[in-house]
C-alpha cells in the first residue's frame, strides 16, 4: 500500500529531489515534481506512468496553486510533500544588496509556505500526511561566515515547521525537518549556490570560504545522497518519524557542537540571567 502513494517534490530537477523523484518512481510510487522548467524535469527524470512533471515558481502563490490542484486531478490526493526547491548565497551580510537577501528569502521560505498553504486542504481533508522541510545542518548550527543570508533562511524554515508540527498534528499530519550536512550534490556548483554583486575585499577569510566550497568542497563532500535519501524514505514510512532529521556525521557533529555551546552559555549565566522575576 505505501507505493500507492502521492509525492509532491519541489525542486525536483536537480539534487537531492532529482535523486528522490527517481528513487521513488524506481519504487512504484507515483510523484508529482516540480521545476522552473518543465523540459529540463522531464529530461532528467524521463518519462514514467507514474510520474507527473510540473512547471511551478515556488514563489508564485498561483503557480503553486495550480500545480497542487493538476496534481490532485491526476493522482487523487497527496500523501508526501518534500519542499526541497532552494538555493544557497554565501556573502557577507554587509556586502548583500537587500534584493539578493529577499530573493534568497523568497525561494528558501515563502516558496515552502506556498506549498505548505494549498497542500494542507488536501492532508486535513483526509486525516493524514507528511511534510518534509528539506532545511540544513546551517539552519541549526548558524557558525559558516559568508552564510548568513543562508542560514536565516534555513534557521526561518526550521522555526515555521516547528511551529506548523504542533499545528497540524491534531490532523494526522507530521512534519520533518531535514538538516543535511555535506553531500555530493550540485548545491555548490554555479547554478546553485549564488555570490554577491559587489564583494567588499575586506572580507578576505569570507572568499576564501567562498573559493574552498566553490573548488575544493564542491565534488568532494562525504555525503552519498542516495543514502541520503533512503533515509528520508524510511522516514516517512516510520510510525513516528522524527520532527528534527539530521543526515550525515557532519551534521550530528556540528549538531552536538551546537547544543553544546548553547548548554554553555545557559550554564554561565543562569544565576543572573533568571533572577528577572517580580520578587
Amino acid at each position: 500500500m505505501a507505493q500507492q502513494q502521492v509525492w509532491y517534490v519541489t525542486g525536483a530537477s536537480q539534487g537531492f529531489g532529482l535523486v528522490l523523484v527517481k528513487k521513488l518512481l524506481g519504487q512504484g510510487y507515483r510523484v508529482a515534481a516540480t521545476s522552473r522548467k518543465k523540459e529540463t524535469l522531464v529530461n532528467a527524470v524521463g518519462q514514467h506512468e507514474n510520474f507527473l512533471p510540473l512547471q511551478t515558481d515556488v514563489t508564485d502563490e498561483q503557480s503553486v496553486l495550480r500545480s497542487v490542484q493538476e496534481t490532485v486531478n491526476t493522482f487523487g490526493t497527496i500523501n508526501v510533500v518534500v519542499n526541497n526547491a532552494g538555493y544557497g548565497l554565501i556573502g557577507t551580510l554587509e556586502e548583500l544588496s537587500d534584493a539578493e537577501v529577499r530573493n534568497n528569502f523568497n525561494v528558501n521560505v515563502f516558496g515552502p509556505l506556498n506549498v505548505i498553504r494549498h497542500v494542507m486542504p488536501v492532508l486535513r481533508a483526509q486525516g493524514s500526511g507528511t511534510i518534509f522541510n528539506i532545511s540544513s545542518i546551517g539552519g541549526f548550527n548558524g557558525a559558516f561566515p559568508g552564510f548568513g543570508s543562508y542560514c536565516g533562511t534555513k534557521f526561518a524554515l526550521e522555526g515555521l515547521s516547528e511551529s506548523l508540527a504542533a499545528e497540524v498534528a491534531p490532523f494526522g499530519i507530521r512534519v520533518v525537518i531535514v538538516s543535511p550536512g555535506y553531500f555530493r550534490t550540485n548545491f555548490l556548483s554555479a547554478g546553485s549556490l549564488a555570490v554577491p554583486a559587489n564583494p567588499i575585499a575586506a572580507y578576505t577569510s569570507t572568499r576564501q570560504s567562498q573559493i574552498a566550497h566553490q573548488q575544493q568542497i564542491n565534488g568532494a563532500q562525504p555525503g552519498d545522497p542516495e543514502k541520503g535519501i533512503d533515509v528520508i524514505l524510511a522516514a516517512a514510512q516510520a510510525q513516528q518519524p522524527p520532527l528534527h532529521l539530521f543526515l550525515g556525521p557532519d551534521a550530528y557533529q556540528l549538531a552536538r557542537q551546537k547544543m553544546a555551546a548553547v548548554e554553555g552559555d545557559l550554564h554561565s549565566w543562569q544565576h543572573l540571567a533568571t533572577a528577572t522575576d517580580f520578587n
